[in-house]
């Protein structure tokens, strides 16, 4: 169980109740709004109503033409067209993406997907050279490429276009991140030296799908045709897929995204996104980001981590169902490899910091390492560590004298920054703020864990490793009803830099017997009570509270507002995120 965290309360916010007046809607929907930043009414209508209409244009993209021209000219002319993805969800999706919207428009498209074992991250030389030498003429890379130096040398000396699309930093090895790829275009958000895109934060998925709806325009004229507009819209469920599971920040375009995405899966017109959701067990229920996040995600990602992410690719790009239906059930069951391989991980790692007495103030930043880690799932274990620890963590895989690392941040902690610093060390790097990639000689492990270590104490202040709750406000449990909790369901989709609403109360009451409930009663089941209010709540990870509450009790919970459907009737359930005993 993490440690009670810091709270961080929402004062009363001075427009809430005329924004309540204009929305028509209960002032605690409004507070949330306003929270966010949002205080003028056409503002709040767009965020509770996000439209693709308020997308923009392809063409503010750097880049974005030229290589949607150089595209439209390879599937006129007949040209072998070669996808270059990543091997998680974003890349898996935006490969996807454009192999669909390639071969809607009469081309021919392949795709590479690396190994993450073997090949690790992005481009690598030797696939380029090979890619080249099997005859295609133009490879765009998705979800990753814009520090490949070398192998868009490689391409350029074949004679082979080379076309990068990505959303990462600009921090190739011991650079200043001034120094790009020589290819034919470089399509990203954050281009530097180039006019600013609008909203800076699309993920791999969804810059591919700006350039799937920019091939359109450049086949079509300005205007696409009615069945590639059919596809745009249907191609939102693998690009709201990639944008959920990648993390990005769902404001601005990423929601519209994400929402458009999430009522397009339901009716996908492909069968492989149908056999995911039914082996997902999501078949005729409602599919939001935590169905995605937690259902769908880890079984795609499953691919990549445990064997090889093209079958996943072929799972989203695939006509057979039946082929579709095996795919499914393969990765299902990889999913279920990785849980358990991941639970044994996790288990050594967190040995490591009891051993090592390294949950201390002075202890910033962790590296961990050992020769018999998964690779492929390290960085789900970084991600626990970081909520337990409240600590940037990199974990690593040694294998045969190198180390393949993969690490997680907290917030105001930049991983590439951070790695970037640490260069010398590496044997390569990349990602962005939040999680991270490297390869390291074991002969350098020290001092990298040295290195990291002293970086993150020189940038983190103890106040900053006590994990932060945002709050809402204060309420009182009489509040809460669930036509409220219904009408808070309009901000999502839930994610990155949007997240439920967490809502506390002081001074309620234990009501019934706590329980642990759950596989290993990792989980706290009770009822509280403040005034004529009572509620269930359920604390998932709470268990070990059961032996530490009381019934008559008082204390203080944060917790999001939810509807719990039992035997088709629904009440409101407090779903815990954290709890504090009274002094």
């Amino acid at each position: 169980m993490s440690k009670p965290k810091r709270w961080i309360i929402h004062p009363p916010h001075p427009a809430a109740d005329a924004l309540a007046n204009q929305l028509r809607t209960s002032p605690l929907l409004a507070q949330t709004l306003a929270n966010r930043g949002l205080l003028e009414l056409t503002a709040c209508q767009e965020f509770l109503n996000p439209s693709l209409k308020n997308l923009h244009e392809p063409s503010a993209l750097a880049n974005l033409d030229r290589a949607a021209q150089r595209l439209a000219t390879a599937i006129k002319t007949s040209e072998r067209i070669v996808i270059y993805g990543d091997y998680d969800v974003d890349g898996i999706t935006a490969s996807a993406i454009l192999f669909h919207a390639i071969r809607a428009l009469g081309g021919n498209a392949d795709y590479y997907i690396p190994n993450r074992i073997d090949e690790g991250y992005g481009l690598n030389c030797d696939a380029i050279q090979q890619i080249c030498d099997d005859g295609a003429r133009l490879i765009v890379s998705v979800d990753c490429g814009v520090t490949a130096i070398a192998p868009a040398a490689v391409a350029r000396a074949c004679g082979v276009d080379l076309i990068i699309t990505d959303h990462h930093e600009f921090l190739p090895a011991g650079g200043s991140g001034e120094s790009l790829p020589d290819c034919y275009a470089i399509v990203h958000p954050r281009l530097p030296g180039v006019a600013a895109y609008p909203y800076p934060w699309l993920c791999g998925a969804g810059v591919a799908f700006k350039l799937a709806w920019g091939l359109g325009q450049a086949m079509h004229g300005r205007r696409v045709n009615a069945d590639y507009k059919q596809f745009l819209v249907q191609a939102t469920a693998l690009a709201g897929l990639g944008t959920i599971a990648d993390v990005v920040p769902l404001t601005g375009e990423n929601r519209i995204i994400a929402h458009a995405g999430l009522t397009q899966m339901a009716k996908s017109p492909w069968v492989g996104l149908d056999a995911l959701i039914a082996v997902a067990g999501l078949n005729d229920k409602p599919i939001d980001s935590h169905a995605v996040g937690f259902r769908l995600a880890p079984r795609l990602n499953a691919s990549g981590r445990m064997d090889d992410a093209r079958l996943a690719v072929e799972l989203l790009t695939i006509n057979d169902s039946e082929r579709a239906r095996e795919i499914a059930d393969h990765l299902d069951a990889q999913n279920r490899e990785r849980q358990a391989i991941q639970k044994t991980i996790f288990e050594a790692a967190v040995a490591q910091v009891e051993a090592g007495n390294l949950d201390r103030d002075d202890c910033r930043g962790y590296v961990f390492s050992a020769d018999d880690w998964h690779p492929g799932i390290i960085g789900i274990v970084a991600s626990k560590l970081v909520e337990r620890y409240g600590r940037p963590t990199v974990m690593i895989a040694l294998h045969e004298g190198i180390g393949h690392g993969s690490a997680r941040s907290i917030a105001g902690f930049h991983l590439a920054n951070a790695l970037n610093e640490c260069h010398d060390l590496l044997i390569s790097h990349g990602g962005h703020e939040m999680a991270a990639g490297c390869r390291i000689d074991a002969a350098n492990l020290d001092a990298f864990r040295r290195a990291f270590a002293d970086y993150a104490a020189r940038l983190l202040s103890p106040d900053m490793l006590a994990a932060a709750l945002e709050i809402e406000c204060l309420i009182e449990l009489r509040q809460l009803n669930e036509s409220l909790v219904r009408q808070l369901g309009q901000l999502g989709p839930f994610g990155n830099a949007n997240g439920m609403p967490i809502f506390a109360a002081r001074s309620v009451e234990v009501a019934t017997p706590p329980r642990a409930v759950g596989r290993d009663a990792a989980h706290l089941q009770m009822q509280v009570r403040q005034g004529s209010a009572q509620l269930a709540c359920i604390g998932f990870g709470y268990g070990e509270l059961a032996a530490t509450l009381s019934v008559g009790q008082e204390i203080d919970i944060a917790f999001e507002a939810a509807i719990n459907e039992y035997n088709g009737r629904s009440s409101v359930q407090l779903v815990l995120r954290d709890v504090q005993m009274q002094s």
